[in-house]
C-alpha cells in the first residue's frame, strides 16, 4: 500500500518585484498554511518522505507542515522537478520514489497539483485551491505501479 499526499502551495505574494520562483507567501498564505498543516498532522500520519518543489511558496509551505508533522527541517528534500505546472515532471518524481517509502508528501504547484489528483484520485476537484493537501492511498507496493487510488482525505482552507 502506498499513501500520497499533495499539497498545493499557500497563497503567494505579488506584491514584490521578483522571478516567479523567488515569490513569497502573502499574509492569508502564511495564516492557511499554518492552520492546514495543524489539521493534516492531526488527521493523517506522519509521511516518510516529504518533498519540495525548491521554490520558495512551495518550500515555505513545506516548512509549516514538516514541523507540524515533527519533521526535522534538514530532512526535506527540494527538488526542482516540482517546480512544474504540467504534472509530467511531478509524477516522474512520484513514480520513481523509493519503495521503502510508503507514504510520500509532494509539496508543487498548479495545474500540476490537480492534474494528479483529478488522474489519481477518486474525487474529482475542478481546481485545487491554494494550501489544499489531499492524500491518495493506492493499492500497490511500488510507486511505479500507481494507478487509479481511493481519495482518503482533503482538507480545503475555506472548509476550517
Amino acid at each position: 500500500m502506498k499513501t500520497l499526499y499533495l499539497v498545493r502551495h499557500a497563497k503567494s505574494s505579488w506584491k514584490f518585484d521578483v522571478q516567479d520562483h523567488q515569490r513569497p507567501l502573502n499574509e492569508r498564505g502564511l495564516r492557511d498554511a499554518s492552520r492546514v498543516a495543524e489539521k493534516a498532522s492531526q488527521s493523517l500520519p506522519k509521511p516518510d518522505l516529504a518533498m519540495s518543489s525548491d521554490a520558495i511558496r512551495a518550500k515555505t509551505t513545506a516548512l509549516f507542515f514538516i514541523k507540524a508533522f515533527g519533521i526535522p527541517e534538514n530532512e526535506l528534500v527540494l527538488e526542482h522537478k516540482l517546480y512544474d505546472f504540467s504534472g509530467n515532471d511531478v509524477l516522474q518524481v512520484i513514480r520513481t520514489c523509493p519503495d521503502t517509502v510508503d507514504t510520500l508528501m509532494v509539496f508543487g504547484h498548479n495545474n500540476a497539483i490537480t492534474t494528479i489528483v483529478n488522474v489519481f484520485g477518486s474525487k474529482l476537484m475542478d481546481n485545487v485551491p491554494t494550501c489544499a493537501c489531499i492524500a491518495i492511498t493506492f493499492d500497490t507496493d511500488q510507486w511505479k505501479d500507481i494507478n487509479e487510488g481511493e481519495t482518503i482525505f482533503t482538507c480545503i482552507p475555506k472548509e476550517l
